[in-house]
């Protein structure tokens, strides 16, 4: 019962992390040096990876007009880029609706192509091996920290060549895809939060970012969770298959709230408190693994 608390307290806090582009690496770290989980470094592997499957569930159910294109109908609201691009494009007929999704899906794609790459020629391990600690961690945090508050004074009164994440060109998902690229290669960096980086300084509107980042998370975060459980296998005990459902569940939970809690957000106000935040975390963090 105690390991199923700790478990529900990981997803609580992974479900937070994920999606504020603060690093859920980094709090994972701290968070596992006062509340250590009584198994295996294996099955410890892979529960920080698949925990993220109850996350990306969230993002499914929240936005699944937006990444099911055959679910729309003329009784259902539709989402503003894809009415405007109907009225548009008012030839395609029936596929008005659908086709900005589908070309959406590709422009996904696109994006998650340098990661593909990174992790087939097994970068991602070497750099896990020379970043994933606390004081490579705590490097990332500050200077993505450093780059939130640079980029929004930056964009401080400019309009946003981009409002909504249909109007994202080809070139701007691959520039996206690059710098979440940066995220698999220095832990601590926060995938959402390089992402979210990247498309302001690009030139896409907060709203428009942080909808097209939880989307692109979908197969970047299935694909890891998918090898982690090959990696790990199948076998799972009844006492780690409860521990991985509590914190797949508390992580779905506290996603869904998070995520609306930062669409609200964003509509009124930058990113620039993240920033200090991870400045802030990033210097706790070299000073406490400094002072231990």
């Amino acid at each position: 019962m105690l390991e199923l608390l700790k478990a529900i307290i990981f997803g609580i806090v992974e479900g937070i992390t994920e999606w504020l582009p603060i690093s859920s690496t980094g709090h994972m770290i701290l968070l596992n040096e006062f509340l250590t989980l009584d198994v295996s470094k294996a099955f410890w592997d892979m529960f920080l990876v698949v925990i993220q499957l109850g996350a990306i569930l969230a993002v499914i159910v929240l936005f699944w007009g937006e990444i099911w294109p055959f679910g729309l109908s003329g009784g259902r609201k539709t989402p503003r880029g894809v009415s405007v691009w109907r009225e548009e494009h008012w030839f395609f007929g029936p596929l008005a609706v659908k086709m900005p999704i589908i070309i959406n899906w590709f422009k996904i794609v696109v994006a998650c192509l340098p990661a593909i790459f990174f992790v087939a020629l097994g970068l991602d391990d070497v750099c896990d091996e020379l970043f994933y600690n606390p004081i490579g961690v705590s490097v990332a945090l500050i200077v993505f920290g450093i780059a939130f508050i640079v980029v929004e004074n930056r964009n401080a009164g400019k309009t946003p060549k981009v409002e909504t994440m249909y109007e994202i060109t080809w070139k701007m998902a691959a520039a996206i895809g690059v710098f979440q690229l940066l995220a698999a290669a220095f832990p601590g960096t926060s995938r959402s939060g390089a992402t979210i980086v990247g498309a302001l300084l690009i030139g896409i509107s907060r709203k428009a970012a942080s909808q097209f980042t939880f989307i692109l998370a979908i197969p970047v975060m299935l694909g890891a969770s998918l090898l982690e459980i090959l990696d790990f296998g199948l076998a799972l005990g009844g006492s780690e298959s409860m521990i991985l459902l509590g914190g797949m569940v508390s992580a779905f939970v506290v996603s869904i709230v998070v995520i609306k809690f930062l669409l609200g957000y964003i509509r009124k106000h930058d990113f620039k408190v993240f920033g200090w935040y991870r400045i802030v975390l990033g210097i706790v963090v070299l000073l406490y693994f400094w002072i231990k």
